[in-house]
């Protein structure tokens, strides 16, 4: 319960005779598929036209991997301490499976990813280590966000594929800072399950992923909590973080979020709804930068049909006039499950971007589409965007 709870991992070095006494199971994930994307792009001032025309943004015809879900290796285990007390550890390696490079690619959706200090981080997904028993379980290292992992569990993409929520739901905003996926020098805790509730609460003093600056003494922190509620059917959750980035690194005074959501599986089909509430608090900039704020609604459905399962799903995203406005997605796909581990899917999403939110940059790479792009043109917003994918995926 726990465990899928926080989806968390942990990086632990151990020796020869610490293996021996170690339980260690060895995990990963490998994605590899086709991706079409393809736009309709506003056609702006005659520059911007010619910087369209001229391929600087477009359509995207790709051989890629990682489409539905990051490509990675890790270990994970435990060890009995005695009296209900556990050592637990997790590290995880993200991978490049179109070149097998070991690169800093699985950064994009962290907080870091914009850092050169930390390019040359070597587990680039998760890595913690920890204790568990009868009070909960704490860990630390670099750990996944409560609000990005409730997110995944309510999305019927999993939050990856061109169907994923984050399309709109995150990034919009370039610094990355509503829906960060991973966070460095973090600390975790868990509660036990109290009649299916629990409660995670998070720490980190490296929000804006420079660890030169991480000091528990300055404005570089993250705080997170959510309460969550399994059994049976029934899923459901609250959660609230609060961002204060370095504003030596991002013009942001603070991030605050307020995520409710829930699923009920009535065998038949699946139904999940969500909605997201976020305030970016600006540094001022002579009264140039307002405050952005945004909410984000998300109905999703999984209907499992034979060794079928169709997905589906509606985001609607509504910002105020400094976040550039609203922007929706519907998105539709299918996995044909050829067993518990392996999987065909495919995926397709259309963006209606017309009120020209400028995302800058997309949030996912190979995974996702976000709005406004993949390009940076000044003033360029995005009419229309639909994306197609479909691969192979196997676990182990």
């Amino acid at each position: 319960m726990q465990k899928k709870l926080i989806a968390l991992a942990v990086a632990g070095l151990a020796s020869t005779a610490a293996f021996a006494q170690t339980n260690v199971q060895i995990y990963g994930s490998l994605d590899y598929g086709y991706s079409y994307r393809f736009d309709d792009r506003a056609t702006g001032t005659p520059a911007q036209a010619a910087a369209v025309k001229n391929g600087v943004a477009g359509s995207s015809s790709q051989f890629n991997g990682g489409q539905s879900a990051g490509n990675r290796i890790g270990f994970k285990g435990t060890e009995d301490l005695g009296n209900g007390l556990k050592a637990v550890f997790l590290i995880e390696q993200g991978l490049s499976l179109d070149t097998s490079s070991n690169t800093a690619a699985d950064q994009l959706n962290a907080l870091s990813s914009s850092n050169a200090s930390n390019s040359s981080i070597t587990f680039t997904r998760q890595a913690y280590v920890g204790l568990t028993g009868n009070f909960g379980t704490a860990i630390g290292g670099r750990l996944y966000t409560p609000h990005y992992t409730f997110m995944a569990s309510l999305d019927p993409f999993s939050g990856g594929t061109v169907g994923q929520y984050r399309n709109v739901f995150g990034n919009y905003d370039v610094s990355g800072l509503i829906d960060p996926s991973r966070v460095d020098n973090a600390i975790a805790y868990v509660s036990p399950s109290f009649g299916g509730f629990t409660v995670t609460g998070a720490f980190s003093n490296n929000a804006s992923g420079n660890d030169s600056v991480s000091n528990n003494a300055r404005n570089n922190t993250v705080y997170a909590v959510l309460g969550q509620y399994n059994a049976g059917p029934i899923a459901a959750g609250l959660g609230y973080h609060y961002i204060a980035p370095s504003s030596t690194n991002v013009a942001v005074n603070n991030v605050q979020n307020i995520v409710l959501g829930g699923s009920y599986d009535f065998k038949v089909v699946k139904l999940s709804l969500a909605g997201d509430w976020n305030n970016i608090d600006n540094v001022n900039n002579n009264g140039r930068d307002p405050s952005k704020r945004l909410s984000n609604y998300m109905i999703g459905v999984t209907a499992p049909v034979g060794k079928f399962d169709i997905q589906g799903s509606y985001i609607f995203s509504d910002g105020n006039n400094a976040a550039g406005g609203d922007a929706q997605q519907l998105a539709l796909g299918a996995k044909y499950n050829l067993s518990k581990r392996t999987n065909f899917y495919t995926a397709y999403s259309w963006i209606d971007n017309s009120n020209n939110r400028n995302a800058g940059t997309s949030d996912a790479g190979n995974n996702g589409y976000a709005v406004g792009g993949n390009n940076t043109v000044a003033n360029m917003g995005v009419a229309w965007q639909q994306g197609f994918q479909l691969g192979v995926r196997h676990q182990f």
